[in-house]
């Protein structure tokens, strides 16, 4: 049987595509693309809701911008970062979302008598 398939993407995808989620694979940085993807915040905000020192937040942002994964825009003085790609959205909400799900489903069936 033939079937149709995409061709396969290019060294150069793999590379950008493998170093993005490589960013991804710190908890630190995911909490923070995670909370940007319910809404934009300034550092101080996304230290607060992330646990995370002011400085190591900061540092986190900036390798998440140049990876170009959050950008940031001036608002008077303060610096608001936001993630505007819905398929980075999309993708971060899936993930932690589903296990999320996976996580509360044992304590949803004890309390179901199961």
């Amino acid at each position: 049987m033939d079937v149709l398939r995409a061709a396969d993407p290019s060294t150069e995808v793999l590379h950008e595509a493998a170093a993005s989620f490589g960013l991804l694979a710190s908890a630190a940085r995911l909490h923070i693309v995670w909370v940007l993807s319910q809404g934009e915040c300034d550092v101080s905000t996304l230290a607060q809701r992330v646990g995370g020192a002011l400085p190591a937040v900061s540092q986190h942002l900036a390798k998440l911008k140049l990876a170009g994964l959050v950008r940031s825009r001036r608002e008077g003085r303060r610096q608001v970062y936001l993630v505007d790609d819905p398929q980075v959205v999309t993708i971060v909400r899936l993930m932690v979302g589903q296990l999320t799900d996976r996580h509360a489903t044992p304590d949803r069936l004890r309390g179901l008598g199961a």
